[in-house]
């Protein structure tokens, strides 16, 4: 029987052990800032990071957390906890999770860390703005709204000077918060820690290109983030080093991040978190491996341009990322990534909570198909909400695209 599962060992990544206790180290600064005389910001994950490190603040991600909060489960809960307090369930189970987890009082790191202000970057999603509003207030803080108008097609030149702009006035703000001058020698220490650790993902994400894939895109959405929290640190910097030489032992080994790979997948948009470790084992039993993903390379900040000023260049590359940009940028991102990476077809997960993610996937799914001859599907879920999520539903889908997928490869195969 075609979608019959077998086992498929998982290779599991010795650097791991080191990615945890170097997240327990920067969740436990997190907690206790006043224990080393730091200020924390919460930041969107789209947010210009940088600044923060240079002027010695700590960020803090709620969208970091929500996926923490799914991985772990407890994000039903939490949702629930904001929607008595008469928050809709449509809102971004990310937003419902993080107001939701004062109020239930829990969470996998107990209470969270009080914000000395909020930084909000419009780049990902519009709902960011009022959702740190919300927390603004709560918390009786100052917040801060980094304004990055979408870019439909090409960056126009008024737009980029209005976002440099923007990144001016970030800077005065935090020199207002923080009570002293902004450092462009400490600036210029933490970009180049930013931008050896953004090389480092890249590079490490494309080994997957190998056959087989070292890595598979369930492996970067654990290890993705680094890039996210530490970005601009030594820590980032020192890990992805570690983890960039364990996946070129096993290039060189050739040595796949499982035994079997006989299908290679992408995948779009943000992970079903709570249910990483099932679609991964249910689609490995059937030797496909997700080899790369639209998400995690989300902070290689691909558009940075270093022929300018490092404010002006961050200002453009935070600007143009993934989620900012028009639907034939993706449409052409996602068929680049079924080249590069040779993959077979892709899979599509059409996420409840993520509007402006999954906004047009009929529309792309079609096209990337057009221009790639792949096959892809779409599946509907919530990042974190399991309470909008049919599991054995899911799985069918995907056991039959397989067999598509087989079919498709057998008929190509010279006879």
């Amino acid at each position: 029987m075609e979608n019959q599962r077998v086992n498929n060992p998982y290779r599991p990544i010795n650097s791991t052990s080191a990615y945890r206790r170097l997240m327990l180290a920067y969740y436990f600064m997190v907690k206790h800032p006043n224990w080393f005389g730091k200020k924390v910001a919460w930041i969107t994950s789209g947010g210009p990071v940088e600044p923060l490190y240079a002027m010695g603040v700590l960020p803090f991600y709620p969208e970091n957390y929500g996926a923490m909060c799914g991985t772990f489960r407890m994000s039903p809960s939490l949702c629930e906890a904001a929607e008595h307090k008469g928050y809709s369930h449509d809102l971004c189970s990310y937003a419902l999770t993080d107001i939701g987890s004062p109020l239930a009082k829990k969470g996998p790191l107990g209470r969270l860390p009080k914000p000395d202000f909020l930084v909000c970057a419009n780049n990902i999603c519009g709902t960011v703005i009022k959702w740190y509003e919300i927390q603004a207030r709560s918390f009786n803080v100052p917040l801060f709204f980094f304004d990055t108008p979408f870019i439909h097609d090409e960056m126009e030149s008024h737009t980029l000077k209005y976002v440099q702009n923007q990144m001016g006035e970030y800077v005065s703000f935090l020199e207002k918060q923080v009570h002293h001058p902004f450092s462009d020698e400490r600036f210029q220490e933490v970009c180049s820690r930013s931008f050896e650790a953004i090389t480092l993902w890249k590079e490490i994400l494309e080994m997957a290109r190998h056959r087989p894939a070292p890595l598979a895109a369930f492996d970067a959405f654990i290890h993705m983030a680094p890039i996210v929290t530490l970005r601009g640190t030594r820590w980032a910097v020192g890990y992805y080093r570690k983890l960039k030489r364990e996946m070129e032992e096993r290039v060189k080994k050739g040595v796949g991040a499982f035994a079997r790979e006989e299908i290679r997948l992408i995948w779009d948009n943000i992970p079903i978190w709570f249910d990483i470790r099932n679609l991964s084992r249910m689609l490995s039993s059937q030797g496909a491996v997700l080899v790369a993903d639209t998400y995690t390379s989300a902070w290689t900040l691909n558009e940075l341009d270093l022929g300018q000023s490092l404010q002006n260049g961050l200002a453009e590359a935070y600007a143009t990322i993934h989620l900012n940009r028009g639907l034939e940028y993706k449409i052409q991102k996602m068929a680049n990534l079924i080249g590069t990476y040779g993959a077979d077809g892709f899979i599509m997960h059409s996420n409840r909570s993520c509007k402006p993610y999954s906004l047009g996937q009929l529309d792309l799914k079609r096209e990337v198909t057009k221009l790639t001859g792949k096959p892809g599907l779409i599946i509907e879920a919530d990042h974190t909400d399991s309470r909008s999520y049919a599991p054995k539903q899911v799985e069918k889908q995907i056991q039959i695209f397989l067999d598509i997928v087989r079919t498709k490869g057998r008929e190509k195969e010279p006879s």
